[in-house]
This record gives structure tokens, C-alpha cells and sequence, in this order.
């Protein structure tokens, strides 16, 4: 895609429109349709653009493979502690009303952090399997495995 100026202008202008929108579909997602994992299928989607527009290795150097399994860890993490977190402070398991002084604070505060948790490893796993459809397996550096010399 490298000779292709008028795709590569066009990406420039649409990709950075399209985080914009997820961030809104992010944030905006308690109140309407929408939320974690329609906004990190779409943040991806604008990641996933940038790597067929400016090559693997571009969108590699932007955000490397470790790092989108530590964000999809950290997703998870987050997730699962708002709930362990309203269990220490005396609700059940995701009852987010416990989390603030009220509960209608407590509730918001919950599923957005419920929610920013689920965009966050949705655009991260969906970039993982982006890059495996691409043609680039796990190499034994990204699973963590050492290899062994006989």
C-alpha cells in the first residue's frame, strides 16, 4: 500500500475519526446502546485499518504484540476486580451500588469501569487474532516459551 497516496491520505483522516467515535460509543455506553464491547470492536477496527494501510510491521511498532496481551490481561483485571471489589466492601459479586457513598454513584462508577474493562480487551484480542489471521503465528518469544538447547 505503500504507492498508494490517496488511501494512505484517506486512512490519516478516517482513522483518528473512528478512535474518536469509539471513545463516544466507550463513554456514552451506560446511557444508550453501546459500551465496552462495541467500542473495542470499533477501536480495533481503526487499528486493523492502519495495519492493512501501513503494514504489519508499521502497526507492530505502534502497539507490539506483548503489549495488546498485557492490555487484554489488564481488561480482564479490571473486570473481575470491580467485582471483588464490591464483595470487600460488603455487596455481591458486580453489585455495583456498593462501590460509592450512593448508589446511583456506585452504579455509574461500576459499569463504567465494568465496561472500560471489556472495550479494553476486546480491541486487544481482536488485534491478537487480526495479527494470527495475517500470517504471523505466535513465535515462541510472544508465548513466553524459552526454547530449549539440547
Amino acid at each position: 500500500m505503500k504507492d498508494n497516496i490517496i488511501l494512505r491520505i484517506v486512512a490519516k483522516m478516517l482513522i483518528p475519526l473512528i478512535i474518536l467515535f469509539a471513545l463516544y460509543v466507550q463513554f456514552h455506553g451506560d446511557y444508550s446502546p453501546g459500551g465496552g464491547f462495541q467500542a473495542g470492536i470499533i477501536f480495533s477496527s481503526a487499528l486493523i485499518l492502519y495495519r492493512l494501510i501501513f503494514g504489519l510491521e508499521a502497526g507492530d511498532k505502534a502497539i507490539p504484540r506483548p503489549v495488546l496481551k498485557l492490555i487484554a490481561s489488564l481488561g480482564v483485571l479490571l473486570y473481575t476486580g470491580t467485582g471483588v471489589a464490591a464483595l470487600f466492601m460488603g455487596g455481591e459479586f458486580l453489585n455495583y451500588s456498593v462501590l460509592a457513598d450512593t448508589p446511583v454513584h456506585g452504579q455509574h462508577m461500576g459499569i463504567i469501569l465494568v465496561e472500560l474493562g471489556v472495550g479494553f480487551t476486546v480491541a486487544a484480542t481482536m488485534l491478537l487474532i487480526f495479527d494470527s489471521f495475517a500470517g504471523r503465528p505466535l513465535t515462541t518469544q510472544d508465548a513466553g516459551i524459552e526454547k530449549q538447547h539440547d
